[in-house]
C-alpha cells in the first residue's frame, strides 16, 4: 500500500476524479496526464496541404488585397467538427494547452514544407486588451507559441497592438468586415520589425479583413518579407 500511495500523483488524480480533463473535440474524459485532445480527434482534424502548395485557397484569398511571400492554414474549420471544439476551447474555455498543441502542429507543417523556410520572427495577430483582460490571454499568442517550440523562431510581442474595439464580424460582407478594421491595429515598434522576414499568426482565416489589415500596417515597418499562417481555413 505504501508503495502505491508513493507512485501515486495524488493532486493530479484528485482533480481528475472531480474535474476530469475532457477532450474539446468529443468531449470524452482525457486519462493520459500530457494529452489535451483524444487521438480519434486528432486524427480527424481535416488536413489542408497548404503549407507545401504555392497558390493554395489561403494565398489566393489575399492576392490583389496584400502582397505575401507566402500562406497557409494547416486545416479546414467545419462545423460540428473536432477542429471546431478544439479551437473553441482554446478562445472561450480557457484551454491554452489545445492552443500549444495546436500551435505546434502547425509549426510541424510549416518546417516540413520548405517554403517558409528563412522567417526571422512570429508576430501574433493582436487582440484588443479589453478582450485579453476578459480571456485572460491572446488565443494568437499561444498559437504562435507552439509554432516557436517547433521552429525554434522568436515571438515579438507588442510590436503590433490592436487599438480599436471592433464590433462582430461574423453576419458582415467583406467590405463591411474591411472597414470594420481597416484602422483597428497600430505599429508600436516598426524599428524591431524592419529588415526581417516575418510571419503573421491566427487562429482562424475567413475572409482574410483583419490579416490584411495587419499585413498592410506591418509592410510599412520597411520589414523584409511576409508570409501568414493560421490553424484553419473556414471556406465561405
Amino acid at each position: 500500500m505504501n508503495a502505491f500511495l508513493r507512485d501515486l500523483d495524488l493532486p493530479h488524480a484528485l482533480g481528475a476524479l472531480f474535474f476530469p480533463h475532457r477532450c474539446p473535440g468529443c468531449g470524452d474524459t482525457l486519462h493520459g496526464r500530457r494529452e489535451c485532445v483524444c487521438p480519434e480527434c486528432l486524427s480527424r482534424f481535416p488536413e489542408t496541404g497548404f503549407a507545401s502548395q504555392p497558390d493554395n485557397p489561403v494565398e489566393r484569398l489575399f492576392w490583389g488585397r496584400v502582397a505575401l511571400d507566402a500562406a497557409t492554414s494547416r486545416y479546414y474549420f467545419t462545423g460540428d467538427s473536432a477542429m471546431q471544439g478544439a479551437l473553441h476551447a482554446l478562445k472561450y474555455q480557457g484551454d491554452k494547452a489545445t492552443g500549444t498543441l495546436l500551435g505546434r502542429l502547425l509549426g510541424h507543417s510549416l518546417a516540413d514544407a520548405g517554403r517558409f523556410n528563412g522567417i526571422d520572427a512570429l508576430i501574433p495577430m493582436p487582440l484588443h486588451p479589453r478582450k485579453v483582460r476578459l480571456r485572460g490571454y491572446n488565443q494568437a499568442e499561444i498559437i504562435a507559441r507552439g509554432v516557436s517550440d517547433v521552429t525554434h523562431i522568436p515571438v515579438i510581442m507588442h510590436a503590433l497592438s490592436r487599438k480599436k474595439h471592433t464590433d462582430t464580424q461574423t453576419k458582415k460582407s467583406r467590405l463591411e468586415r474591411w472597414r470594420n478594421v481597416s484602422e483597428a491595429f497600430s505599429l508600436a515598434d516598426s524599428g524591431v520589425l524592419e529588415g526581417r522576414r516575418l510571419l503573421l499568426v491566427d487562429d482562424v482565416v475567413t475572409t482574410g479583413s483583419s490579416l490584411e489589415a495587419c499585413a498592410t500596417l506591418i509592410w510599412t515597418s520597411g520589414c523584409k518579407g511576409l508570409s501568414i499562417a493560421t490553424v484553419a481555413f473556414a471556406e465561405r
